[in-house]
């Protein structure tokens, strides 16, 4: 039947058989600890009267820790099968309702059986109602709770097949005394058939209203697993377009992503004559190669706790400490930036190997997301990115391969190989900027 369902439908129910192999474990495990708590004071209960403990005691108690122990290493291997679970229960009510039938009450042989009933009760049968629940499965509780009643009818009528004499509420007459009340309901052959109709009526009641809770925790558990199912989609393909840290924040709501300004670091990197590349190379090439040589580089600024914003062309604008907190954000957009020099001589992407150009700007940076209701985009603005931009640009003319501004530098740990490039006037500021080269 696998075969014919789909990948992420066939996933999911390994998931939920996986959940009640789990549940099932629990349940023998609890199942025949509490067999052997019982075992214990049935020996006990027997020792303190100076007696030995009946056969059929000692045998029934025998074959459920022998049943548990035997099916819990099954469970959920590739040897369990779904009916096995059922045979166990079944086996285990059989087993309980036996004792009820054929253990004596007492040493004394003339207390009827039926008095077992009356003293006990099926509510001894109602925790496997309980441990069928921990299964997930609400076939088995509502399976589990017809058996407790049949098993329970099936013990009661063997008892009073046997007994000479029965009374019941019928016999009590139309206006009974108090004293006919005694004569019959304490009578040992008072065997109340109504008794045992409201217990297993409620009994079955209770089996299948906890069967429909099993249910819809099932219900839930699938719409859970579909939404995580959706929300990975989602993820992968929104991956695509924006940062995966990006759109991990995205589909769970976090404020992060509301409009605000903090102090960063932004890297702009570029390719140095990317178009002498491009020109003569089918453009199919030219894309699948940039692909690749970018995808590189969004490794590098991760490791480096960076965020990939956007691609420009053949180059791409990152941030640091903005939509995600980094402790130095100077100190990782320069590592970042080495780490890419590093990259880029050590690689090649179609028997090319890239020189790179980059440039750090440290200062506020405005971040938020941007765009219409059906479709938006993160981005960062403002003048810290606009100068990391410049410096980008200004490689070109100290001959540099990454340079960064004062506030970068100040900010920036010992053991750089960093080196002054003089002051320039760059586009956009009124003042010249004074920059720092970066040994790579």
């Amino acid at each position: 039947m696998a075969d014919n369902i789909p990948g992420q439908v066939t996933d999911r129910y390994q998931r939920l058989y996986a959940a009640e192999a789990r549940g099932l474990r629990l349940a023998i495990l609890c199942r025949t600890l509490a067999v052997l708590a019982c075992a214990i004071w049935f020996f006990l209960s027997y020792q303190s009267i100076g007696e030995l403990p009946r056969g059929w005691g000692v045998l029934g108690l025998t074959m459920f820790v022998v049943i548990g122990a035997a099916y819990y290493p099954l469970i959920g291997s590739r040897w369990d099968r779904p009916w096995v679970k059922y045979i166990i229960y079944s086996l285990d009510v059989a087993l309980l309702c036996a004792l009820f039938a054929l253990i004596p009450v007492s040493a004394a042989d003339q207390v009827p059986q039926i008095i077992a009933f009356r003293a006990y009760g099926i509510y001894y049968l109602l925790p496997f109602l309980g441990l069928a629940c921990l299964s997930m499965s609400w076939g088995l509780v509502a399976w589990t709770g017809t058996v407790i009643a049949a098993g329970w009818w099936v013990a009661f009528w063997y008892v009073i097949s046997g007994m000479e004499r029965t009374l019941s509420w019928g016999d009590m007459p139309s206006d009974p005394t108090a004293g006919d009340y005694e004569q019959i309901f304490l009578s040992p052959d008072f065997i109340s058939i109504g008794g045992r109709v409201e217990e297993t009526g409620f009994v079955l009641i209770t089996a299948f209203v906890l069967s429909l809770a099993v249910y819809r925790v099932r219900q839930v558990f699938f719409a859970q697993v579909q939404a995580e199912d959706a929300r990975e989609k989602v993820s992968r393909t929104l991956g695509q377009y924006v940062p995966e840290t990006i759109a991990t924040r995205l589909l769970h709501g976090e404020g992060e992503l509301e409009p605000q300004v903090r102090l960063g670091s932004v890297l702009m990197v570029d390719i140095e004559q990317f178009s002498d590349f491009a020109n003569n190379r089918e453009p199919r090439q030219v894309i699948t190669t940039l692909n690749e040589f970018l995808a590189a580089c969004a490794d590098e600024v991760s490791k480096c706790d960076g965020v990939v914003v956007s691609y420009l062309g053949d180059g791409l604008l990152a941030t640091f400490n903005t939509p995600i907190e980094v402790p130095n954000p100077s100190e990782s957009a320069v590592n970042a930036a080495r780490s890419l020099i590093a990259m880029s001589q050590a690689r090649q992407f179609s028997d090319t190997r890239f020189r790179l150009r980059a440039g750090i700007a440290t200062g506020e940076i405005a971040a938020g997301i941007v765009g219409s209701s059906s479709r938006q985009a993160f981005t960062v603005y403002g003048e810290t990115v606009n100068r990391a931009a410049r410096l980008e640009q200004l490689n070109k003319k100290t001959g540099s391969r990454v340079l960064m501004d004062r506030a970068t530098r100040d900010h920036l740990q010992e053991g750089h190989d960093i080196s002054p490039a003089g002051e320039h006037r760059v586009q956009g500021l009124a003042q010249p900027l004074a920059v720092w080269a970066v040994g790579a």
